[in-house]
């Protein structure tokens, strides 16, 4: 449904999802929830853009039926700033591609903010975010999916730096160069290499942040001792909702992180917020390696990519619902406190697993909503949807001019 209202003399249409009982929707609060995310800053520190545009190019600054981002659909949710991923599978790493992707789609950020650029600005510091925020601009941040375009090669590392890179996802679902993977059962390095710890020094003296999503837990450990400035989980979410899943992040792991002042930015993946779903995906991507394996499809590829895709429309395992994200985001604010949470959604990266209520980037209200229904104060959400993000890159950025 939608609710028509007047504000300051504007006309706003608001849309009230599905999973809203029209009769019980309080729509003052609705309004407000709308009217919040045109005021605070959003971060959302994970959106998978960059790949889909390498594969297929489209016009990003209208409104489209691709993926969950695009200029019209991020500004109606209220989106300031959007971490572009630039992922590359471990597959490359096998190949030895790694860096020729990142660097093709880095380029394709850049790409974006040339052809557009009345709507879209890439960003490269906290001092950029401030001179830019009120510009009505998408602002592009970039953040690496995978460091395996490092390629043991520490200058690629200060390379990247220069091209913007402002995180680095140290793995992914395969163990790299760099450290362990909690997806993957082969531990060659029991947390990170001699190389990953040369890696997190060195990110730490640049001012990149550090990622602590899809690694081990001992690698993790390892990189808390070695950090000597905040880290993020740029799109993760509580393993007390998945218990045994290692690719969530465990109450004694958010303890450490908090200790140190770090973030978890909260992802919008069934599979990662409820434990039923999450045992229903987990089971059908044993049955997707098996066909790969049994039809010698390489995994990551675009034939890989296709048959997965088919397989969920065909198998779906549910969908989580905006009060699932909701319960996490309660869970670290329990555990630790609210300077310590926010969102990295994988909008673009998790395709028919999106949460009801959560289904593209015009949908942050939503959850604006679900929690000021819970009884967060604007000065939370404002901590949860930016500020908590900001406060630690800061912090990296300070650490990393310490240094010098």
């Amino acid at each position: 449904m939608k609710v028509i209202t007047i504000l300051s003399g504007l006309l706003l249409t608001i849309t009230v999802d599905a999973q809203f009982d029209s009769g019980k929707i309080d729509s003052d609060l609705m309004l407000k929830a709308h009217q919040l995310a045109k005021e605070i800053l959003i971060i959302d520190t994970h959106i998978d853009l960059p790949d889909w545009l390498y594969d297929e190019w489209f016009d990003v600054s209208t409104s489209s039926d691709y993926g969950e981002f695009d200029f019209v659909r991020a500004n109606e949710g209220g989106l300031n700033v959007a971490f572009m991923s630039v992922y590359t599978s471990p597959q490359l790493e096998i190949e030895g591609k790694s860096k020729l992707k990142a660097d093709s789609l880095i380029r394709i950020v850049e790409r974006i903010e040339q052809l557009y650029p009345d709507k879209f600005k890439i960003v490269r510091s906290i001092s950029d975010i401030d001179r830019f925020k009120n510009s009505n601009k998408i602002l592009l941040a970039l953040g690496m999916e995978n460091g395996s375009p490092i390629e043991s090669d520490i200058d690629n590392l200060r390379k990247y730096y220069q091209q913007g890179i402002r995180y680095i996802t140290l793995s992914h679902y395969k163990s790299n160069h760099i450290c362990d993977s909690a997806n993957d059962p082969e531990r060659k390095w029991n947390g990170l290499s001699p190389f990953g710890e040369e890696v997190v020094k060195e990110m730490n003296r640049l001012g990149i942040m550090i990622d602590v999503s899809h690694i081990s837990d001992s690698t993790f450990y390892d990189v808390m001792r070695l950090s000597t400035a905040p880290v993020i989980a740029s799109h993760s979410c509580c393993r007390f909702f998945t218990p045994g899943f290692e690719r969530n992040i465990s109450d004694e792991m958010i303890l450490e992180l908090a200790k140190n002042g770090g973030v978890v930015q909260i992802a919008f993946a069934g599979f990662f917020l409820r434990e039923d779903i999450n045992k229903r995906y987990l089971q059908g991507e044993e049955e997707i390696k098996e066909h790969l394996k049994n039809f010698n499809i390489t995994p990551g590829t675009d034939s890989a990519w296709q048959y997965e895709s088919q397989y969920w429309k065909e198998n779906p395992v549910g969908q989580a619902t905006v009060e699932d994200v909701a319960n996490h985001i309660d869970h670290i604010v329990k555990l630790v406190g609210v300077d310590y949470v926010g969102i990295g959604s994988d909008f673009n990266g998790v395709g028919e697993h999106l949460p009801i209520g959560l289904e593209d980037t015009s949908r942050y209200p939503n959850l604006i909503y679900e929690l000021l229904r819970r009884g967060y104060t604007e000065k939370d959400i404002r901590k949860i949807f930016g500020e908590n993000l900001i406060r630690v890159w800061r912090q990296v950025e300070e650490a990393a001019a310490g240094t010098e």
